[in-house]
């Protein structure tokens, strides 16, 4: 091959190896610990979001990537993080988040969790406890927690050595406000995403801004009790202490479809600021 058409060809590689790179931020890689600290297994619990639904640029699961456990080139998930660190980890992660899942529905997926015997366990739910048809419907802060606790008991028992992440549910409220003000999120929010808080997005009118209102407080409620399951559960868990919470999402870290849910950027975002970087609990 001539050298000129053999330099154009390595340039055309190039540009095809730049083109498959992911998008997005690239998340944080593990600290260096010792070999044997990180977790060689690792089930993922929790609804749409850890699922991935919407990820994809469709309205459907997407586990490939998820924050949790999303083995994809887009997003550096936990389970890729804690890959690259431990070889053992490859091929040993198991999503059994499902969508529409609220903290009363986790009993099944613990269940799953302890079949697989993982090593790391995270936990992300709360969202549709609050995204009920009105704000009244959401579940009690007492009945999450009541909840969670038995989830958690039954992880401890199936699980007793796990490590466990509990997450903050993320800022719904948020998603009102980067959203209310553009027309494609609520012309996809009148087909009935998160009715207790997305109805009527545009209003100013008093009932809607104090169903707003209430649902934020719920969420914060949420928070505090998911930390305090945590605190109860004992030394083999760690709550991300509100990193989820408190990522200020943005309109292009949403899927365009329903303008809820994460895309595969927001998805690398959470993976981002809740993974744990050491594994020495």
């Amino acid at each position: 091959m001539p050298r000129r058409s053999f330099i154009a060809a390595l340039a055309v590689l190039a540009l095809l190896a730049t083109a498959c790179e992911p998008r997005g931020q690239v998340g944080r890689r593990p600290t260096p610990q010792p070999s044997g600290s990180y977790p060689s297994s690792m089930a993922a619990l929790g609804d749409s979001v850890t699922a991935g639904f919407g990820a994809c640029l469709a309205l459907v699961s997407c586990e490939r990537n998820s924050w949790a456990t999303g083995d994809g080139l887009r997003v550096d998930s936990h389970y890729r993080m804690i890959a690259d660190a431990n070889r053992a980890m490859r091929g040993h992660a198991y999503n059994f988040a499902v969508p529409r899942a609220r903290a009363a529905d986790l009993g099944g997926q613990v269940e799953g969790a302890v079949r697989a015997k993982v090593e790391y366990v995270t936990l992300l739910v709360g969202a549709n406890d609050a995204c009920r048809p009105a704000a009244a419907d959401m579940t009690s802060p007492a009945a999450f927690r009541s909840s969670v606790d038995a989830a958690l008991a039954s992880l401890k028992k199936g699980l007793p050595k796990a490590r466990v992440l509990v997450v903050s549910v993320p800022d719904l409220y948020r998603l009102w406000q980067i959203g209310h003000t553009n027309t494609r999120a609520v012309r996809s929010w009148s087909y009935g995403v998160c009715p207790s808080l997305l109805a009527a997005p545009t209003s100013q009118a008093a009932t809607d801004v104090s169903r707003r209102q209430a649902v934020r407080d719920r969420v914060a409620a949420y928070n505090r009790e998911l930390a305090g399951a945590c605190r109860a559960y004992g030394s083999r868990c760690r709550y991300d202490g509100g990193a989820a919470h408190k990522v200020a999402f943005t309109i292009e870290m949403l899927n365009p479809l329903d303008y809820f849910h994460p895309d595969a950027d927001g998805q690398n975002t959470l993976a981002s600021v809740t993974y744990p970087g050491r594994f020495t609990w």
